[in-house]
């Protein structure tokens, strides 16, 4: 095969800007699963029920997806803060998150799939944007709007989240909890309320991923399965509960893929990419940013 520079180019570029949206999916997971330790494997469930109110409120308001998801984050945030608690009562506090707690995640992966399928059936849905079809044209590179929109967001995103982690005062709790429940007890602050804001946190996260996912493709309530194992892998592969290392992690994983598909079809780029994943975590466990 001949290698033109300007199909490599676009290449590494919209594997770039799928990477973006791969952080915007998996950051949930590295504040839950990185940082707090709860492996909530429904964390895509509540991104295709972004998606779907992304939809309603696009299709029925006329109102642009991503500001639809702003909207709803705060009721997104009271979800996950209602999640906690029940996981909290029924499982963390009797110190049987371990089993039990994947399997009550397990339990919410299929209420909310069921659930969605019930109300809006098994039909792909997707909503209608400006943005959604015309490129940026630099020299020989295109710039899908529809993927680098979703990519900008989860920028804000992820530095938003960095901001409010490393310059508030609940944000440094958020971290002191990730390492040591004991110490921060001895601050006189509560790790169960400081866990129950930070999974809000993660689930809020949800609903933005949720309404770049549709922008970027059509959705319908299974596809969430498609990225459990992705979401989780990046987590780890970027080093437990950095944003940093989920960013950097998320832009290699989406170059990977995207070069796999553009040369040799996009029928190899799991299996690449997941190869690339082994590969690394192999010479550094700890993860990209691990410590």
């Amino acid at each position: 095969m001949e290698l033109s520079l300007d199909l490599l180019g676009n290449a590494v570029v919209s594997g770039l800007l799928l990477g973006g949206f791969y952080a915007a999916v998996t950051i949930g997971v590295t504040i839950s699963f990185g940082m707090l330790d709860i492996v909530n494997i429904a964390h895509p469930a509540f991104i295709i029920l972004g998606s779907y109110i992304a939809y309603i409120a696009n299709t029925q308001l006329g109102m642009d997806p991503i500001l639809a998801a702003v909207i709803a984050l705060p009721a997104f945030c009271l979800l996950g803060a209602a999640v906690y608690q029940v996981y909290y009562l029924a499982f963390e506090r009797r110190g049987e998150e371990a089993l039990r707690g994947l399997a009550f995640f397990f339990g919410l992966l299929f209420i909310t799939e069921v659930a969605l399928v019930l109300v809006f059936g098994v039909d792909y849905r997707l909503v209608e944007a400006v943005y959604i079809g015309p490129s940026l044209h630099l020299g020989g590179l295109d710039l899908p709007l529809r993927l680098l929109v979703p990519c900008l967001v989860a920028l804000l995103m992820v530095g938003g989240l960095q901001l409010f982690l490393s310059r508030s005062f609940l944000g440094r709790a958020i971290l002191a909890v990730a390492q040591d429940q004991l110490a921060l007890r001895l601050m006189a602050a509560n790790p169960i309320r400081i866990k129950r804001i930070a999974f809000a946190l993660s689930i809020g996260t949800a609903s933005l991923a949720g309404a770049v996912l549709i922008v970027i493709q059509p959705v319908e309530p299974s596809v969430g399965r498609d990225y459990i194992g992705r979401v989780f892998a990046i987590c780890v592969l970027g080093g437990m509960g950095s944003f940093a290392g989920t960013l950097v992690a998320a832009m290699a994983l989406g170059i990977v893929e995207n070069l796999t598909a553009t040369f040799y079809g996009p029928s190899w780029a799991p299996a690449v990419a997941f190869g690339f994943l082994l590969v690394t975590l192999a010479v550094r466990p700890a993860g990209i940013f691990g410590r």
